[in-house]
């Protein structure tokens, strides 16, 4: 198949383009900088589209041909910096993925499968892991990211009952793993324990997965998914201490062993957002990201592994060759003490 990708060069989008090239398709991705997109994606050989999901009009025509789009493109990094932010992420989150849909059906393409977040799942009604049928947390509806994926997700489906456009869904985890550029939230935890200088473990956790799984994952969504179907793809849930614990034995190096209070983390994130804020700075911890972490929400990934065949690997080998990934590039000065195989799947 010919396939389109958004986000091409962010840490889902780059795996998916990779994964789609190894199995022999023809890919185009949207990238917003070909500089940055010729360092990630050059060996790729797909096809480098310059644009931007605030401006889907002006990429649109290169969705001609194409037979699935695959949308990785949001707004999030920048949301847990100082400010409001809700104008971007419903300009790009909800009217850009929407714009992107319509786009793709008036050029046929046949299949549109698009990236929402297993963070916008509720626990279950008796308590147990949520499912793609489980209604939303109260805390996805307060955080403005996963209410902008929450809106999107309803436009999209409203979009497809109207016009017939076929439209999966895909709700990935919490995802580590190479070609982590930016990096994301998690690439900086990673990173910041490599540096030695990553702070006090807050509580909580959430389902963790492997971004190469969940490229997987939706390619096997594109080929057999149910029209209109959702899939979580999502690992076993881990806390914040189970991934310190795990780079700790993947890497020889002590982390933090301090553990503090979900009221004391949110006070330090609060304060590290407003440092970050006045310095144009940034942070690895978030009032945002300690609130979520907080809520402890678990999903299951049940449905994905019973109709499209998926499995998620051990955190182990993700952080693994994540770790080394970074090294590789240079974007870490610290090398392994006593590295260890391991095969974690806390």
């Amino acid at each position: 198949m010919k396939a389109f990708v958004t986000g091409g060069t962010g840490l889902l989008g780059n795996n998916l383009v990779r994964a789609l090239r190894a199995e022999g398709h023809a890919v185009a991705a949207l990238v917003r900088s070909e500089t940055k997109a010729q360092r990630l994606l050059g060996d790729t050989g797909a096809e480098l589209i310059r644009g931007d999901m605030e401006d889907v009009p002006a990429f649109a025509d290169a969705l001609t041909g194409c037979d699935v789009v695959f949308h990785t493109a949001a707004y999030f990094r920048e949301y847990y910096s100082a400010g409001d932010h809700w104008q971007r992420l419903e300009a790009i989150n909800v009217h850009g993925t929407l714009a992107l849909a319509e786009a793709a059906r008036a050029r046929g393409v046949r299949r549109v499968v698009s990236t929402s977040s297993s963070g916008t799942i509720g626990f279950g009604p008796d308590g147990s892991p949520g499912s793609e049928d489980t209604p939303p947390a109260p805390i996805a509806r307060e955080n403005l990211y996963f209410r902008s994926k929450l809106i999107g997700s309803d436009r999209l489906r409203e979009l497809a009952a109207r016009t017939g456009l076929d439209v999966v869904e895909v709700l990935p985890g919490w995802m580590f793993g190479p070609w982590d550029a930016a990096p994301t939230a998690s690439g900086r935890i990673v990173l910041d324990f490599l540096a030695g200088r990553l702070p006090p473990i807050p509580p909580g956790g959430l389902n963790a997965v492997d971004a190469r799984d969940v490229a997987a994952g939706m390619i096997h969504a594109a080929v057999h998914g149910r029209p209109g179907g959702k899939y979580i793809l999502a690992g076993a849930f881990v806390t914040v201490a189970d991934v310190v614990r795990t780079l700790a034995e993947i890497t020889g190096r002590r982390g933090p062993r301090a553990r503090v209070p979900y009221q004391v983390a949110l006070a330090y994130a609060a304060v590290a957002q407003a440092w970050a804020g006045i310095t144009g700075g940034d942070t690895v911890v978030t009032t945002a990201g300690v609130r979520m972490m907080n809520a402890r929400l678990q999903v299951t990934s049940a449905r994905a592994e019973r109709e499209l065949g998926w499995r998620a690997r051990p955190l182990g080998e993700t952080l693994r060759d994540e770790v080394a990934w970074f090294r590789e590039q240079g974007m870490t000065t610290d090398r392994a003490v006593s590295p260890t195989t391991v095969g974690v799947a806390a």
